[in-house]
């Protein structure tokens, strides 16, 4: 973003300043336009978080209740045996394996903050198991492949945003989100256990140590190695043992039930959809108390939380308004989306999609303001067919080139090797998933 926003800035002012001087395309008022676009969406950015902060306050909330009442072991539990058979390399009772299955676990639930930590401190034990420091193995590369395209049963900020912007059926993303991530998944386990055949580097099949293999996992909690992180970060657990597997009948009913969400909702989503919200609600809070949480304080908490997270999103919000607020007062932004819409379009993807698609890979806070001003867009909206689109982009792909950074920094990997061919594919897929099931649902 440090490159992405001046130039954006520049840009537009560049643009504004030939049209005024009437090199080109003169126009005596784009200056007054531009001065206008940058006091009323600097404005605007504040309001939108404002609005913003009650849903967000609400979704954590509720997130908050299920992790407290242990939803996300749940998760964890469900996807012990299908993690044991893709990372063949990890022993089961590694702790690596239980802070992969929890990181991976966190983000299906959409947990955020809990998935990071989870993710630095499951680097930091598949590092202890790398033959070859400085590079990266293959559970490394496939644990961020899923890691970076991971399935997501509930987007929660993206509903919060959804539902701010006016949607009449905020949690419409539920379905779409799933299928786009159910590809992007699939597309990138199978890259990576396909450039493993190729890669010169088999770290991921060598033996491990055997006093690394055979050393007990830590408690939640326990200390490990020094990582920068952010503070919401820092405050979450940083290692977990390998949580039991569900029974096979279970699982595969679990399984059954997420995968029928899809079907139910093309066929009866018109029926189901007003439902989502209020049974989301309703069903977390008797989670919580069947578990025995102590619901209203564990809510309070987590609304605390949401509600500082919309404060803090504030300056990224105003600085990614006001440079798009630039961009189109001073015609640029029709000249770059016109041609590459006329490309796209007929495939189902209007260049605000493709540019959301490539935001998103760069910067997850200014794709989330990209996203906040695109619903909020009275020509847009959040429950237009782009509406949809952008809102499932964001909520199926991740920042690829954040996330490689953060965690092969965090344990010095400098030779990726095919993580960002993999990463990059995957959130192609998932943009692609995104435009099919949109057309399938919404029309394109």
């Amino acid at each position: 973003m440090n490159v992405i926003f001046p130039l954006l800035v520049l840009s537009a002012f560049a643009l504004g300043a030939v049209r005024q001087l009437g090199l080109w395309g003169s126009d005596a008022g784009t200056m007054e336009r531009l001065a206008k676009a940058i006091v009323d969406d600097a404005g605007q950015s504040v309001v939108l978080a404002i609005g913003l902060a009650g849903m967000m306050a609400l979704f954590l909330g509720l997130m908050k209740i299920a992790e407290a009442g242990g939803l996300l072991h749940l998760v964890a539990r469900l996807l012990r045996a299908p993690m044991i058979r893709l990372f063949p390399s990890v022993p089961p009772a590694h702790p690596a394996m239980g802070a992969m299955i929890l990181n991976i676990g966190s983000n299906v639930l959409g947990l955020g903050n809990a998935a990071t930590p989870f993710g630095i401190r499951a680097m930091q034990h598949l590092d202890a198991l790398n033959p070859l420091k400085g590079t990266a193995t293959n559970a490394m590369v496939l644990f961020l492949a899923i890691n970076t395209s991971s399935v997501t049963l509930l987007p929660t900020t993206v509903i919060a945003l959804r539902a701010a912007a006016g949607s009449a059926d905020p949690a419409g993303i539920i379905p779409t989100t799933l299928f786009a991530t159910l590809c992007s998944t699939a597309v990138a386990i199978s890259l990576a256990k396909a450039c493993e055949t190729f890669s010169p580097v088999a770290g991921g099949s060598l033996p491990t140590p055997p006093l690394l293999s055979s050393s007990p996992a830590p408690a939640l909690g326990a200390p490990g190695p020094s990582v920068a992180c952010s503070e919401e970060e820092a405050s979450a657990p940083q290692a977990a043992a390998t949580p039991a597997a569900l029974s096979p009948w279970v699982s595969g009913l679990l399984v059954a039930a997420v995968l029928g969400v899809i079907p139910a909702m093309l066929i009866w989503g018109a029926v189901i959809g007003p439902w989502i919200i209020p049974a989301l609600v309703a069903g977390l809070v008797t989670f919580g108390a069947v578990r025995r949480v102590r619901v209203y304080e564990a809510f309070i908490e987590g609304a605390g939380d949401g509600f500082q997270i919309a404060v803090r999103i504030i300056p990224y919000l105003i600085a990614i308004l006001v440079a798009v607020g630039m961009l189109r007062a001073s015609g640029l932004l029709d000249l770059v989306i016109q041609p590459i819409g006329v490309i796209t379009a007929p495939f189902g993807l209007p260049a605000e999609g493709l540019l959301m698609g490539l935001l998103r890979a760069l910067s997850g806070s200014g794709a989330f303001a990209y996203l906040a001003s695109l619903l909020n867009d009275p020509a847009i909206g959040p429950d237009s067919y782009t509406g949809y689109l952008v809102s499932t982009i964001q909520g199926s792909t991740e920042t690829t080139f954040y996330v490689l950074a953060v965690y092969f920094g965090a344990v010095g990997v400098q030779r990726m090797r095919h993580a960002v061919f993999v990463g990059i594919a995957a959130d192609a897929a998932g943009v692609a998933a995104s435009v099919l099931i949109c057309s399938l649902l919404h029309g394109g």
